[in-house]
Order: C-alpha cells, then sequence, then structure tokens
C-alpha cells in the first residue's frame, strides 16, 4: 500500500503537492478525490492536519455552483445535529448510507451492462447516432419524393399534350 500524499497548505492559502513538487488548485484537489486518491492537506507551518476544512471548502465551491446538492432544508436539519446528543450516530449514518448508496449504484451499473453488453450511456450514444442517420434519411427522401412528386403532374400534362398531338 502507497503513503498517503500529502498536500501542503500555505498562510497564503496557496497548496503544494509534495508527491509532484508543484502547486495545485483547489479543483486539482477535487480531481484527486474524483480519482480515488488518498491525501490529506497538512498545514504548512503546524503540521496541523485540514483535511476536512479542503473538503469542505470543495463542497461550498460546488454547491455554489450550478446545481446543488444539499437543499436549504437538509442543510438546516445537520446543523440541528450539532450539539445534539445523536450527533455523533449522525456522521456514522450518513456515512453508512453513502457507501450503501455507492454499493447499490454500482450494483446497478453492472446489472446494466451485463443486460445490454455495454454501458449505458455507450447505447443512448449509439441510439442518439442511429436516430440522426434516420432523420438524415428522412429529410433527404423527403426532398427527393417533393421533386418527384412536382416533377410527376408536370410529366403527365407532357404525355396529355403530346397525345393529343398525335393523329388518330
Amino acid at each position: 500500500m502507497s503513503a498517503i500524499r500529502v498536500i501542503k497548505k500555505y498562510p497564503n492559502r496557496r497548496l503544494y503537492d509534495t508527491e509532484i513538487s508543484s502547486y495545485i488548485t483547489i479543483e486539482d484537489v477535487r480531481q484527486l478525490i474524483v480519482d480515488g486518491e488518498s491525501f490529506e492537506v497538512r498545514d504548512a507551518k503546524t503540521g496541523e492536519d485540514l483535511t476536512r476544512q479542503v473538503l469542505l471548502q470543495i463542497i461550498t465551491e460546488h454547491e455554489q455552483d450550478g446545481q446543488p446538492m444539499l437543499s436549504t432544508q437538509m442543510l438546516s436539519q445537520l446543523i440541528r445535529f450539532y450539539g445534539d446528543s445523536l450527533q455523533g450516530f449522525m456522521g456514522n449514518y450518513l456515512e453508512r448510507s453513502m457507501q450503501l448508496f455507492l454499493e447499490q449504484q454500482q450494483q446497478f451499473r453492472s446489472q446494466m451492462s451485463g443486460m445490454l453488453g455495454q454501458t449505458p450511456w455507450a447505447m443512448l450514444n449509439q441510439l442518439t447516432e442511429r436516430n440522426m442517420a434516420l432523420w438524415k434519411d428522412f429529410q433527404q427522401n423527403l426532398g427527393n419524393g417533393l421533386g418527384s412528386a412536382t416533377a410527376a403532374p408536370a410529366a403527365k400534362e407532357k404525355d396529355k399534350a403530346a397525345a393529343a398531338r398525335k393523329p388518330r
């Protein structure tokens, strides 16, 4: 098992990744999380563990942008548990609930992949491409059909005129 990646946080709020010897952004830290990397954030001066504060900062920034995941009601309910006798229980409950959700999500993906032989997104992309091809064919045939539909009456009129000129 590899050592936990250490990120140092400096007083100027810059983050320094000791593994790659480079400064990184908060978005880079978020990507580490998405990639499943184990890390901890330490105060560069005191060595204090700041991981939770950085994680909360990431959540705060993402809650402000786009579609928030945590409703105002849910956040209010969480705040009510601070100082409550059930505070310790609540954190454990939320952690286990999230783990159960992730396991169910993985099972669903596996089942969908097994049933379809591919990921749902790949199937959706194929359906979209097929629908686009059908739409293009429809438009092309509609254009060809209109061209021949307008040409057909003109041809009939021409045939009638030619028949009228023929001697009997």
